[in-house]
């Protein structure tokens, strides 16, 4: 299962420092990392770290490569992060290729559904009528792919991930729910990768929309009607509700939420744990959180934060007062 550095940086570039002929055998992470094996800095920060590796090879940017030669083999690369994400892609097809293309025994495709040839739709998936599975998507086990609903080429879908339930739509009657039928579906654009168990629900009237290079993490929720733009990433347990608009290349951290029909512009990220109230035109970095401290301050701080709209009303009032004092003077 081991391979030569010659071999990696053969196919993914970078300038080698070092013997060609090394053996890795596995990728690892920097403090952990044994004689055979290959991993980054992707920080000078942890300088320290690196002189302390016992790693084969270290992938490091142009302004540690004295620093990594001084302590053994190094792949200089201009972003030694993206060089590993790349390595990490390398080596998985060459140990442990995707299964071939086609559909599991155990899986259920409707005869009206379309799924490229190329695609493969793991164990226990469900394909329901009119859906459409592009090129050379992979569907792990227990995937459903709700009516009508697309996905692009090349995604990725893991387990236990719904694809078009129905949206929370109801309307109410005398204190009776009544339900609104989703008559949309969810389009999903190429590239794509969703966690295992994320829910994206189908539309009420038009589409929910996950346009190409999203990447979801697992357990995320995408309301009915959302449109998320092109190369935005959520991480774990994040909420989108309903027909909220968030643009490209936008971040939410984990278990961050935005609430429904809000709009987030390109290039907007959000930290963990904060909730979204308003709509957000400005790129940039927001931040929403209550700092966790021990019961009683907790307590004592909420109960401060109540007040503020009071105290915001008498410091108006007192400003008034005082606006109103100089222009009698006057």
């Amino acid at each position: 299962m081991s391979v030569r550095l010659a071999e990696l940086v053969e196919a993914l570039g970078g300038t080698l420092e070092g013997d060609p002929e090394q053996q890795i055998d596995r990728l690892a992470p920097l403090e952990a990392a044994g004689p055979r094996d290959l991993s980054f800095l992707s920080h000078p920060r942890y300088q320290p770290q690196l002189a302390a590796s016992r790693a084969a090879c270290v992938i490091v940017a142009p302004a540690m490569r004295a620093a990594a030669a001084q302590r053994g083999a190094c792949i200089v690369a201009d972003d030694p992060y993206v060089y590993f994400a790349r390595a990490t892609q390398w080596w998985r097809r060459r140990h442990a290729p995707p299964p071939p293309a086609g559909v599991h025994a155990s899986a259920v495709v409707h005869p009206e559904a379309v799924v490229d040839a190329s695609a493969c739709i793991g164990p226990l998936c469900v394909v329901e009528r009119g859906a459409r599975i592009g090129a050379g998507t992979w569907l792990k086990s227990r995937v459903t792919v709700g009516e009508d609903c697309q996905i692009g080429a090349r995604c990725i879908v893991h387990a236990g991930a719904v694809i078009g339930a129905d949206g929370f739509g109801f309307a109410q009657e005398n204190g009776v729910w009544v339900k609104i039928e989703q008559l949309g579906a969810v389009r999903i654009g190429d590239d794509v990768e969703i966690g295992a168990n994320t829910c994206i629900d189908r539309g009420a009237l038009e589409d929910t929309v996950i346009e190409d290079g999203v990447k979801l993490d697992n357990l995320v929720q995408i309301g009915h009607n959302v449109h998320v733009g092109r190369h935005s990433a959520m991480a774990g347990c994040v909420g989108i509700a309903g027909s909220a608009h968030i643009g490209a290349h936008c971040t939410v951290g984990g278990g961050g939420i935005v609430l429904g029909h809000l709009t987030l512009a390109d290039h907007v990220h959000v930290s963990a744990a904060t909730t979204v109230t308003r709509s957000i035109r400005q790129p940039g970095l927001y931040t929403g959180m209550f700092p966790i401290d021990d019961n009683a301050r907790w307590e004592k701080n909420a109960a401060t934060l109540k007040q503020l709209h009071s105290l915001r009303e008498r410091i108006k009032a007192l400003e008034d007062q005082v606006q109103n004092n100089k222009t009698e003077r006057a």
